[in-house]
């Protein structure tokens, strides 16, 4: 089944610093990393990912680098600044409430409508 892309729209810089968390990557390792940790629901693209770590670093939260790889191609990585992890903090706490109201409402239980 193929989750609803606005349903992941609004997540996806949260999963992205949720990554650069553990360590600096580059983009291919984020798009493959974000895959394997959720068991291929999410299929991240090059052009979704890349104008989202771009405003990413407009806002503070990552920086970029160059490195030589050992087969000498450029990559760009990522790196997750103290202010991405104030802001990777904030977010994590908001997708739990958010989360637990979804939860809550999509468990049932009586409508008290109208009373």
């Amino acid at each position: 089944m193929e989750i609803d892309k606005s349903l992941v729209s609004g997540s996806m810089s949260l999963l992205v610093m949720k990554l650069l968390e553990g360590g600096d990557l580059y983009g291919y390792q984020m798009i493959e990393e974000l895959r394997r940790r959720s068991d291929d629901t999410f299929r991240l693209r090059a052009g979704t990912l890349y104008p989202l770590l771009h405003g990413l670093e407009e806002k503070g939260c990552v920086t970029a680098y160059e490195r030589t790889a050992e087969n000498g191609k450029n990559r760009r990585y990522y790196h997750l600044t103290n202010q991405g992890k104030k802001a990777l903090t904030e977010k994590e706490a908001a997708w739990q409430t958010y989360a637990k109201a979804v939860g809550q409402v999509l468990k049932g239980g009586t409508c008290l409508a109208g009373a």
